[in-house]
């Protein structure tokens, strides 16, 4: 493939670059009978050592001729389906592993870098554990454009990662829909597992493996590669015969990641409501019980923590996302996606209905959608995309960091209640939008889409107008 060199040179730049400690990924996990509003939330800071433009698209469904093939990064290819669903996209320009995605049908897919024990990329080609290229940036891809549920994401995720092998060192993937969400753990290769969040039970997702011991005769809560036990035996990092049970996260992480791990211990304080003993005495548990019932504004505040034990966020966090996953109205209307532009600490959460037709101009390159999904157009980005442009989302929330950054201890509060009073005018207002929207939908649902998608652009547009106005007024003398 002509993008391949392009392709390989930046995942050796992310690995760099996501190795670092203060680029590390984060998230949490919400069941459904423990959100205030029986939605799964599903939270996720990106971050990213390099310096990044983040744009923000609607895919919509796509038709494909029969015999058609879908081309992965590394040269691999698998069978189109005949129809695809559409989806809301954050794209990470040029970075593999990166990109956050809400489709049609309410599956939200995002990740976290893990690494592991297993050998490097080379060593596991040679062996026949990767094979025609292996699987990395398209996999969530996949799951956005095919996967009907979360369950399904999942079975998705286990069939193509045992197909071609995964190429990073390791990666926890958090898949949502409005009933249920599963946290999924991949190697480089071909093993993986997943467990099942439980519906009253919270998950904090750090940067480590937090899949612990399996039981895989109970499917409806775990599911794996078929070897992943003899296969973890056969390398001697477990022996079945000293009768300690099968832990994922002691056996296939790096030893320095089983370690206790700050943001993990910090999230689930924040969950909990308990302070703990640091270090704690134990290995942290998969799920917590939260409590009380917590709600996107809760996520949103997790996300933005900066106080004590460990940071939930750093000066590397490129995007705050926050996933409303609810079934009881139209997918379109009850799945929302949540984001800010660039740093959450200065930038204001708003919604994206994932039912919208389109986005602004202004927060991402538009062309055909062919083109937008194509691999070069990801990994050879156009001249100009990574310029500065005033006129742009991205760049209009960079410009206000860089002058908030020059004295922030005196600036930030001003910013910070800016946008804490526009996300508060946007919850109060959300039970109205969506009686309306439902109203119409009643009628004419292409016309309560367009309702939505004009609602989320004024929005978003409103946002860049306070963001220039914040950056002036700072600005002056």
């Amino acid at each position: 493939m002509s993008n391949r060199p392009a392709y390989w040179l930046l995942l050796v730049l992310l690995s760099i670059g996501q190795s670092r400690p203060l680029s590390a990924c984060d998230g949490i996990v919400v069941g459904k009978n423990a959100s205030a509003d029986g939605s799964v939330l599903l939270g996720h800071n990106e971050e990213n050592a390099l310096d990044r433009v983040l744009e923000f698209h609607k895919i919509p469904g796509q038709q494909h001729a029969s015999g058609s093939v879908l081309r992965l990064a590394g040269g691999g290819e698998i069978p189109e389906v005949p129809e695809t669903h559409g989806f809301l996209w954050s794209e990470n320009s040029g970075l593999s592993f990166s990109d956050g995605y809400l489709n049609e049908c309410g599956v939200a897919v995002a990740s976290i870098q893990c690494l592991t024990r297993e050998d490097g990329y080379d060593a596991l080609v040679a062996r026949g554990e990767i094979r025609d290229g292996g699987i990395g940036y398209m996999l969530r891809r996949i799951v956005a454009s095919r996967a009907k549920s979360a369950s399904d994401a999942v079975q998705w995720m286990g069939r193509l990662v045992e197909r071609f092998g995964y190429i990073d060192s390791g990666r926890t993937y958090a898949v949502a829909d409005p009933n249920e969400a599963w946290v999924v753990e991949v190697v480089r290769g071909r093993r993986w597992v997943a467990q099942r969040v439980p519906d009253d039970q919270v998950v904090v997702l750090p940067a480590r493996h937090v899949i612990g011991e399996i039981n895989l005769d109970d499917t409806e809560n775990f599911r794996a590669s078929p070897d992943l036990v003899s296969y973890a035996v056969k390398r001697g990092w477990f022996d079945p015969g000293k009768g300690k049970p099968f832990n994922f996260r002691e056996v296939y992480q790096t030893a320095e990641r089983t370690a206790p791990d700050r943001r993990h211990f910090r999230g689930q304080e924040i969950v909990t409501g308990k302070t703990g003993t640091w270090p704690p005495a134990a290995p942290l548990p998969f799920a917590v019980t939260p409590a009380k019932k917590l709600s996107v504004a809760d996520i949103a505040a997790f996300l933005r923590d900066k106080d004590g034990l460990a940071p939930m966020f750093n000066r590397s966090t490129q995007e705050a996302a926050v996933f409303q996953l609810r079934g009881d109205v139209p997918r379109e209307i009850g799945c929302i996606y949540w984001r800010t532009t660039g740093r959450p600490d200065l930038s204001v959460l708003t919604p994206w209905y994932v039912g919208i037709t389109a986005t602004p101009d202004d927060y991402g390159r538009h062309a055909e959608p062919a083109a937008l999904l194509s691999l070069s157009h990801h990994f050879q980005p156009s001249p100009g995309t990574f310029t500065p442009d005033p006129r742009r989302a991205w760049w209009k929330f960079k410009n206000l960091v860089s002058v908030v950054d020059e004295d922030y201890a005196a600036r930030a509060p001003a910013v910070r209640a800016a946008w804490s009073a526009m996300e508060e005018g946007i919850r109060t207002g959300q039970g109205d939008v969506e009686a309306k929207a439902i109203e119409i939908w009643r009628q004419d649902p292409q016309a309560a889409l367009a309702y939505l998608t004009r609602y989320c652009s004024d929005l978003a547009a409103e946002a860049c107008r306070q963001a220039d106005e914040l950056r002036g007024e700072l600005s002056r003398p």
